[in-house]
């Protein structure tokens, strides 16, 4: 069986896309260590990114990159940047969990893609006022951080 079967789950590739300008707003607490945490928790951090419009702040880009997120900047609305690449991660078999951390319906697509490739999916709201029914809905897993 070898080591993978020891770890379980542990060995699913999990690809963590997170829509800052929508997470990262003065009514949410977030922190970048606890995104990693929960989707830790669905097992191995192949993909980790932060995406961000131009008016992001120095503070929190290198905030991002010094926990390893990859920061993708748009000059625009980030969502459809962020809904092309984790609905490509899912269909070119690159991750096998899709960790979604938004409170935007319009991403509801990208999770129903992904499931239907067989990626297991998990809609992360960034609080209880943040949280998208449709989105929650959606996918197999949802998470509300405190």
């Amino acid at each position: 069986m070898g080591w993978l079967s020891d770890i379980g789950e542990r060995a699913e590739r999990v690809g963590l896309f997170v829509d800052g300008p929508n997470v990262f707003r003065e009514e949410f607490d977030v922190d970048l260590d606890d995104l990693r945490a929960v989707a830790g928790e669905e097992g191995r951090l192949a993909v980790r990114r932060l995406y961000l419009d131009e008016h992001a702040t120095p503070n929190l880009l290198r905030a991002a990159e010094e926990r390893g997120f990859e920061v993708v900047t748009t000059s625009g609305d980030v969502d459809v940047r962020l809904a092309v690449d984790a609905t490509a991660a899912a269909v070119e078999n690159s991750i096998d969990v899709l960790v979604l951390v938004s409170r935007d319906a319009d991403f509801k697509p990208a999770l129903e893609r992904a499931a239907a490739r067989g990626v297991r999916t998990v809609a992360v709201a960034p609080g209880e006022y943040g949280r998208s029914d449709a989105l929650r809905n959606a996918a197999h897993d949802a998470r509300t951080l405190e």
